[in-house]
C-alpha cells in the first residue's frame, strides 16, 4: 500500500508504467515524436522542478509544459496533456 506522497511516487519510478493505448494517448496529447515516451515521462516525474501532488487516487505531476496524470495504486500514467 502506498502513502501516497510525492516521495512515494519517486522512490517508484521504477514500477511507472503504461498501456500501448496510454502510450499513444500521450503522444498524441503531448505532440511526442519521442519513441520511448515511458522514459520521457519518468524524466519529467523525475525532475527536480516538478511539482508532485496528489488528489484522491491519482498524482497529478506538473512540469514547465505538461501535466502527467499516474494511478496512486498501480503506478500507471494514465494520461498527459499540455500546459
Amino acid at each position: 500500500m502506498t502513502d501516497g506522497t510525492p516521495n512515494t511516487l519517486l522512490q517508484n519510478l521504477d514500477l511507472i508504467h503504461t498501456t500501448p493505448m496510454g502510450v499513444e494517448r500521450i503522444r498524441r496529447n503531448l505532440s511526442l515524436k519521442e519513441d520511448d515516451v515511458l522514459a520521457w515521462c519518468r524524466d519529467r516525474i523525475a525532475d527536480s522542478e516538478a511539482v508532485i501532488q496528489r488528489r484522491g487516487k491519482n498524482w497529478y505531476v506538473s512540469t514547465a509544459d505538461c501535466v502527467i496524470t499516474v494511478n496512486v495504486h498501480s503506478y500507471t500514467i494514465i494520461t498527459a496533456h499540455k500546459i
